[in-house]
């Protein structure tokens, strides 16, 4: 009716390029790289970019809320004003509408999931996926972001968060080894503590809940490392356990500050553990980011470690160029991989909280805002 066409690009479990989807979810083209094309630039920083085209055209982030899912490329009758009010209200309600449909009917079928994965994944790896949530999500006060690589192979590590009665519950877990058993174990950890937390248990006793079935799991010869913590979305206080893990890392106005050492224990699995619950009071605009050590502990061929300065500055040029955190987070499993050439040796997990940063406005129903701006 409108005269418009629209094409469906969705991203790879990589997150390196973008597909074409017919209307049947089958592949109908070449994929475009997410580095060094206009649909990436879409993708990459949540917004519209012109296309090169004889006719009016754009390429429009493909969004559920926060999570990204790919881009829509699409095309207007010759004489279209891109800028009109009318013209980007519909173009946002359609790629809206098409983000929310994908997200609601992906799970009721594979035509998604076998076109976004490049090659064949391990058995653990499919587990793993299934039990995880979106990579990112957003609420008042609050945007979360996740990645975990690699998508295909290794699997011990894992995130969770959830949202409940005006408090955003987060975990970071890598449990030891890295085939099937090793996804077995944080996976049953992750159940315990889901399980612990939706029966309103406190953070210590979710820890302690965690700790005991790991010990039965792992029969005290496999064992499991991870933070847990709870963040008042209304104050922003920050309460957290550190079971063996590495220290999260707090960012203020676009710097690492500190390293949040508090809360420490030993790993889960041990049965003997004690802690206390460790607080940290965030400022508006502050972000948390949790890490595995296999960002941090990635070797090159000269076995020199990737390591916590070069986490940090991805994070800081990162902040400061404006990216969003899923790009954020994208770009720093980018680099942990090439500081690997192409081979992870190990998991590399990470989960972002950003607290009261504005950003999440962006992503509230009211047609006057959103990634695409007014």
């Amino acid at each position: 009716m409108l005269g418009w066409t629209a094409r469906m690009f969705l991203v790879d479990d990589e997150q390196r390029v973008l597909i074409p989807v017919g209307a049947h979810g089958e592949q109908v083209g070449a994929h475009l790289s997410i580095d060094g094309t206009l649909a990436g630039r879409a993708f990459r920083l949540v917004e519209p970019v012109h296309a090169r085209s004889a006719q009016p055209a754009l390429w429009v982030p493909l969004l559920d809320g926060v999570h990204r899912f790919g881009v829509v490329l699409f095309g207007f009758p010759a004489g279209t004003d891109l800028d009109a009010p009318h013209v980007r209200d519909a173009y946002r309600m359609l790629a809206d509408a098409t983000g929310h449909l994908v997200a609601a009917k992906a799970p009721y079928g594979d035509a998604f999931r076998r076109v976004t994965r490049l090659r064949e994944r391990a058995v653990a790896s499919e587990l793993l996926w299934d039990l995880l949530p979106p990579l990112t999500f957003g609420c008042e006060d609050l945007v979360l972001s996740a990645i975990l690589a690699p998508t295909y192979d290794v699997a011990a590590d894992a995130f969770d968060y959830s949202v409940l009665d005006g408090v955003a519950h987060l975990a970071v877990l890598d449990a030891t080894g890295h085939a099937l058993p090793g996804t077995v174990l944080v996976a049953v950890t992750l159940a315990a503590m889901r399980k612990s937390r939706r029966e309103s248990r406190s953070l210590y006793d979710t820890v302690q809940a965690m700790d005991e079935i790991v010990a039965l799991q792992g029969r005290r010869e496999a064992f499991v490392t991870g933070v847990v913590a709870e963040l008042d979305l209304t104050t922003g206080r920050l309460r957290y356990i550190n079971a063996g893990h590495p220290a999260p890392l707090l960012m203020r106005a676009g710097k690492v500050v500190k390293h949040l050492e508090g809360g420490r224990r030993i790993l889960l699995g041990l049965g003997e553990g004690i802690a206390s619950v460790a607080e940290e009071w965030l400022e508006p605009g502050d972000r948390v980011v949790f890490y595995t050590d296999g960002v941090t502990e990635a070797r090159s061929a000269d076995n020199e470690q990737f390591g916590v300065p070069r986490l940090v500055d991805q994070l800081e040029r990162s902040t400061a160029g404006g990216l969003p955190a899923p790009e954020t987070l994208r770009l720093v499993a980018r680099d942990v991989l090439e500081h690997q050439h192409g081979v992870l040796q190990d998991d590399a997990t990470l989960l972002v909280a950003e607290w009261a940063t504005g950003e999440e406005r962006g992503y509230t129903p009211d047609p006057g805002h959103g990634p695409y701006g007014t």
